[in-house]
């Protein structure tokens, strides 16, 4: 596997235990102990994801997922929080974030998460498409990880491209909550449907700002999301 994964977390004991079962797990480890570190570490050493805590010294978690998204920073971000609280799990999502855990966290489900992102980043299966697709006004072409809308290209994270390309390639049916966090999420955790929720946001909000017209995802209520054509 050997993918590079960056650790950011002032708390030593923390440190050691993910770099211990994730060099176990076949990874290579980076570790940062604050903000201003881990952005450096980025560009050092090119991660492909990062496990972030939310509270570090300097800049805190929220703040790196800020810069490095604004940056058009493509790294994958799994945020940790000590706090189990709604604003935390939001407000990393909102940021960009790919995913969220809460301390204390079960080592064998964050490898597992791990593990599915960096699955659905390597070997999704919109990269098997020779052309584009598209929904609506949405033009995407997944070799590239490029979506448009007209002329103007789509500043979207790995997650929402994953999402539109997910939705392109169902249009006209209906798929569920659970479908949709499995098949683009490569996990069956009890994953908080709040973190869907605002993904799918986001990305109704970004496609909008080009064409206020698109609806042509439908939720619904109970069961997920109607992808019309």
């Amino acid at each position: 596997m050997n993918e590079k994964i960056l650790v950011v977390d002032d708390e030593p004991s923390i440190v050691e235990l993910l770099d211990f079962n994730l060099t176990k797990a076949g990874f290579q480890v980076v570790r940062a102990m604050d903000g201003e570190e881990a952005i450096r570490s980025v560009y050092v050493h090119r991660p492909t994801l990062m496990v972030l805590d939310m509270m570090l010294p300097k800049k805190d978690g929220i703040e790196v997922c800020k810069e490095l998204r604004f940056r058009n920073e493509n790294v994958a971000i799994l945020m940790l929080t000590a706090k189990d609280e709604e604003f935390d799990k939001v407000l990393s999502l909102e940021l960009g974030a790919d995913d969220y855990m809460t301390k204390p966290f079960s080592v064998p489900e964050l490898v597992a998460r791990i593990r599915a992102i960096i699955r659905r980043r390597n070997t999704s299966g919109i990269k098997e498409y020779e052309h584009k697709d598209q929904l609506g006004s949405v033009e995407i072409f997944p070799e590239q990880h490029d979506a448009f809308v007209g002329k103007s290209k789509l500043e979207l994270t790995l997650k929402e491209f994953e999402l539109i390309s997910y939705f392109a390639r169902n249009k006209g049916k209906l798929v569920t909550r659970d479908q949709i966090f499995q098949d683009v999420w490569g996990y069956e955790f009890g994953v908080d449907s709040r973190n869907l929720d605002v993904h799918i946001s986001r990305l109704r909000e970004k496609i909008g700002r080009h064409d206020p017209d698109f609806h042509h995802i439908k939720t619904i209520r109970g069961l997920g999301y109607k992808i019309e054509m």
